[in-house]
């Protein structure tokens, strides 16, 4: 596929934050057929997540007593310190304020108004990642929030969301997409109510990246042969696809799917 074009709003970027490096790259190498590139002195000891030559995620050592094992999703800004301000104006927190990152680009970390963490990037000579919608590379992203209409007016606020709330037998979906976007397509992720989903709400408001596999239940099998956990065993979902909720050996959350096939 070429290489992905981000625009404003959508997910660019992703990264892990483990304490143990060594056993989350044979964990995932072995789920996903990643290799790890290492990050030098100059990046902190930041390295990234290769398939195939393309950068499918950035992953740092996180000691522990600095923070829990997760996944960080980060979203496309022109102008990292503006996003800042609107964040906090729509009643955000920074967790830490807008950085250079040498010259690959600008980025700063925030929580929303419920206490989501997620990121911005705005890109310098690292455009984002290389690799998306493919098996093994980030396919969607979703947010569990309390107050689904809280979050979808937050993010309006700060990136111009679109939402589109879909029903289904027993409840709702809502679906965004970047501002100025018409067409289901350009859909990237969800909002999902805390209490709609068993477990989701032990973990507090966060995002939870998709990553797209060929086979979910065999992904499922590899996951527990390689020190990880099964949180949701697969589940068809219709007219979207199988689905897995799951966690690395540290206990870092993610979700796979198999999506069905295109018409």
């Amino acid at each position: 596929m070429p290489d992905p074009a981000f625009v404003t709003g959508a997910p660019n970027w992703i990264d892990l934050g483990t304490p143990d490096l060594d056993v989350a790259t044979a964990f995932y190498s072995g789920l996903f057929g990643w290799e790890l590139v290492p990050g030098g002195p100059e990046t902190g000891g930041y390295g990234m997540y290769q398939l195939r030559g393309r950068t499918v995620a950035g992953v740092m050592t996180v000691p522990e007593e600095q923070g829990k094992p997760a996944w960080s999703v980060y979203f496309q800004t022109p102008d990292a310190d503006a996003t800042a301000r609107t964040v906090e104006k729509a009643g955000g927190t920074a967790a830490f304020p807008p950085m250079d990152v040498l010259d690959y680009g600008r980025m700063g970390g925030f929580t929303d108004n419920a206490g989501a963490y997620f990121g911005v990037w705005q890109p310098g000579t690292n455009t984002g990642l290389g690799l998306i919608m493919e098996p093994g590379s980030l396919i969607w992203s979703e947010l569990y929030t309390p107050d689904v209409p809280a979050a979808a007016a937050f993010f309006h606020t700060v990136f111009g969301w679109q939402t589109q709330v879909m029903e289904y037998p027993g409840g709702s979906y809502t679906v965004v997409r970047p501002a100025g976007s018409d067409t289901e397509d350009a859909s990237f992720g969800g909002l999902v109510a805390l209490d709609e989903v068993p477990g989701e709400d032990k973990a507090g408001p966060h995002w939870l990246p998709y990553f797209a596999v060929d086979d979910a239940d065999a992904t499922v099998a590899a996951t527990e042969r390689l020190g990880g956990r099964v949180t949701a065993p697969a589940s068809d979902v219709p007219e979207v696809g199988r689905i897995a909720t799951l966690a690395d050996p540290a206990g870092a959350a993610f979700a796979v799917i198999k999506p069905v096939p295109m018409p």
